[in-house]
């Protein structure tokens, strides 16, 4: 297995003038009153929960090489991944690509299995693969919403203030990218101001613009002017989240997209979107041997670009109402097929991106983290390295919601604990409290209990454990109004983290020439 190379040398940028206050996120930590738990990402200490045995996945494994090689897969408007499948001894027939079994598997070799991801505050670069968690706010909903003015279209406002709230919050660990269409901004321009959005609001790690392949260069282009161009070809510093047309179509936009990562040796997330019923078939084996199969095509494609590209496995499988053609999320049948895909990635030796905070419900409430939960726990017990929509997704994506992000960033905090698993030495055996306390009495007020009291246990910012008289004099609010007046005052407190002067201006001079260069276009 061949590996990216990777180093822990700081950007140059960085090291140079700065402006900002920003205390960054050690700091937001230790407001939480947890800074033990404000890690730049999770180190896992729980095992994956893997459901079928070897005959079982062989048997899917075999199914994903029949439809490779007996229906394959068509890639449109990009000749020059025709031309790459070519070459690498594929079955082209037009637009129509066959695979030999094994042979994406082969190519597949020289993908990395760890990489790390490197932010513009080098204390937050990430680590994805192994045993590594990140987590990553919701992805691409053009609607926005809260409890003060109701559903709306997302602005260059609303996406700002949802990097902010990212940045502010110690439980998430990555920037993410298009948190909500600032419709607000020409489609074509957009990118420019998202990016830099991340880049001057955040000091995290970033994904970048995948809707064509301009977008995709100029976004990277903008990362080399914070990280330096030869810095950026060693090592990965944004990633782009590019999707399977599914059925078995990988179209043109993507196929750029993907190259021009991969070509700048940058991560592409490759990921299908399959709806059961719809755009696959309705039984979860079925819909895991094509997301198996597509996702294997498109990382595969990654590699021919660049060998030793970084890649991750990604994966959206989702049920659908067969009443109404709906689409459902936070269901059970995708929740228990991403542990068989978490399987299937492992064996591929590749790092994994499953669930999220899924939910279908129109409102922050009861519904929508249920659905959440569902499908939260089904990313942590499959294994997944990255996490994306792990904060604000609702209404099936279609809305980013100020007090689910802030709500689901809680339960993130929560998972922070549970993949700690448990400690197993001689202070949590707790011995000499036994001994202090004795029989019959409490253990509040003893030596051990003083000592591990800041850390014994995830405190939740959102939770109320007021006995219901006090609840009922502060005005009985629910979670929901609790999260309503979190996100405005994380958002009162937040400070930007320092930037350096001379890449600030570089990059807002780029931005304004970029659009100088092209008319404004609303489609």
């Amino acid at each position: 297995m061949e590996a990216v190379e990777l180093t822990n040398q700081a950007p140059a940028p960085n090291r140079r003038r700065e402006r900002g206050g920003g205390r960054g996120a050690r700091r937001a930590g230790q407001a939480a009153g947890l800074p033990h738990l404000a890690v730049p990402y999770i180190t896992r200490n729980i095992p994956t929960y893997d459901i079928l045995d070897e005959a079982n996945l062989e048997k899917i494994e075999a199914a994903a090489d029949r439809i490779l090689a007996e229906v394959g897969i068509e890639f449109r408007d990009d000749p020059v991944a025709i031309s790459l499948w070519k070459q690498a001894g594929a079955q082209v027939d037009g637009l129509l690509v066959k695979f030999e079994p094994g042979m994406l598997r082969e190519i597949l070799r020289s993908a990395p299995a760890v990489f790390t991801q490197h932010a513009r505050n080098p204390a937050n670069s990430i680590e994805i693969g192994g045993r590594n968690v990140v987590f990553a706010p919701a992805y691409g909903s053009p609607f926005v919403m809260d409890l003060d003015r109701g559903r709306r279209y997302g602005t260059i406002e609303d996406f700002r203030n949802f990097i902010k709230l990212a940045q502010s919050s110690p439980w998430l660990h990555h920037s993410g990218g298009t948190i909500c269409e600032p419709v607000d901004v020409p489609v074509n321009k957009r990118h420019l101001d998202m990016v830099y959005a991340h880049l001057k609001y955040s000091d995290r790690c970033f994904m970048g613009s995948v809707t064509a392949e301009s977008r995709a260069e100029e976004s990277i282009e903008m990362a080399r002017i914070v990280f330096g161009r030869e810095f950026v070809d060693r090592n990965c510093v944004i990633l782009g989240n590019v999707n399977v047309n599914s059925p078995l179509v990988w179209d043109g936009t993507m196929t750029h997209a993907l190259r021009a990562y991969a070509r700048a040796n940058q991560a592409a997330v490759v990921v299908p979107f399959i709806l059961g019923g719809a755009m696959g078939p309705v039984t979860s084996a079925g819909a895991i041997a094509q997301a198996l199969a597509e996702t294997m095509a498109g990382c595969a494609l990654a590699q021919l670009e660049r060998k030793g590209a970084p890649v991750i496995f990604g994966n959206f499988l989702s049920s659908m109402s067969l009443r109404s053609g709906s689409p459902t999320f936070g269901t059970p049948e995708p929740a228990i097929g991403s542990m068989v895909i978490g399987q299937l990635a492992r064996r591929l030796n590749l790092p994994l991106r499953c669930a999220g905070n899924f939910s279908n419900s129109k409102l922050p409430d009861a519904q929508a983290m249920n659905e959440a939960t569902m499908s939260m726990l089904s990313a942590v017990h499959c294994g997944a390295n990255f996490i994306l929509h792990s904060a604000g997704f609702l209404d099936g994506l279609l809305a980013m919601s100020y007090e689910k992000f802030v709500m689901d960033a809680d339960f993130c905090g929560a998972l922070h604990s549970y993949l700690a698993g448990v400690v197993v030495d001689d202070n949590s055996l707790a011995l000499d409290a036994f001994r202090e306390v004795g029989v019959g009495k409490h253990f509040l007020g003893c030596a051990h209990t003083m000592e591990n009291y800041q850390t014994a246990f995830w405190d939740s910012a959102i939770a109320d454990n007021e006995p219901f008289e006090k609840w009922d004099i502060a005005g009985r609010t629910d979670a929901a109004s609790r999260a309503n007046l979190r996100w405005k005052q994380m958002l009162a407190d937040y400070q930007a983290p320092p930037i350096d002067v001379a890449v600030d201006e570089a990059l807002v001079d780029y931005v304004e020439r970029t659009k100088a260069g092209m008319a404004d276009a609303w489609y």
